[in-house]
């Protein structure tokens, strides 16, 4: 199965897109990718095939500035745009499917905080893929304070050894929401889900419990 290609118009500029839909599709993820990567990436790649087999297809898409070549990332304005661009070309290319949104790390936060701003018309879920609460050595909570203006069935696939997320501190954040979030950890993952050689377990492996983590969240929330 390929990807096809699209074009997302934001504004005056336009980014560029690839939708991935098996036949047993049952429902679409909306597919930001993170900060130090793009829609092309091979963890990209190789989630949104497993997604496909799960009968999720999948649209990823690029920020601005990996559509313009650029390793830094765009202002949360510019990115929230493009979510917003990329979430309505979703609905113009598969209009038949529940359509469901997040990302990995950056792209996930972007997706919630315009989200939190504007709900996203027709998406009736979030799911992140290692949600970048904090940065590396410096643990605080402040990039979770829009969560709470979210109204959605929330979904945290975190590693254990997640250094941008320290469990002690995701927890809680996931616990303050109500009911409405749903955390999944995934054991001696890091924040690429990766795993250490001495775990006994694969990056095969903890990226295929990711994923079904991710598909069944979906299934659960398709009533």
């Amino acid at each position: 199965m390929e990807a096809l290609h699209v074009h997302i118009p934001v504004g005056e500029a336009s980014v560029s897109g690839l939708i991935l839909r098996p036949r047993n599709a049952r429902a679409l993820f909306l597919f930001a990718h993170g900060a130090g990567t793009n829609m092309v990436h091979k963890s990209m790649e190789s989630n949104a095939e497993g997604l496909a087999a799960r009968g999720i297809a999948t649209l990823r898409y690029q920020f601005l500035y990996a559509e313009n070549g650029s390793r830094r990332p765009d202002r949360p304005a510019l990115a929230h745009a493009v979510v917003r661009a990329a979430a309505a070309q979703t609905a113009l290319l598969a209009p038949d499917l529940p359509l469901f949104a997040g990302g990995r790390s950056f792209g996930g936060r972007m997706t919630s905080q315009t989200q939190a701003e504007t709900p996203l018309p027709g998406v009736r879920g979030l799911a992140f893929l290692g949600f970048p609460l904090h940065p590396a050595g410096k643990p605080a909570t402040d990039r979770a304070t829009h969560l709470a203006r979210i109204q959605l069935p929330l979904l945290f696939i975190s590693g254990s050894r997640d250094t941008l997320a320290s469990l002690d501190l995701l927890k809680p954040v996931v616990t303050d929401l109500h009911g409405r979030a749903t955390l999944r950890v995934i054991d001696y993952a890091d924040h690429s889900f990766k795993v250490s050689a001495k775990s006994g377990r694969t990056d095969c492996e903890a990226e295929a419990e990711a994923l079904d983590a991710l598909a069944g969240w979906i299934g659960l929330n398709l009533g």
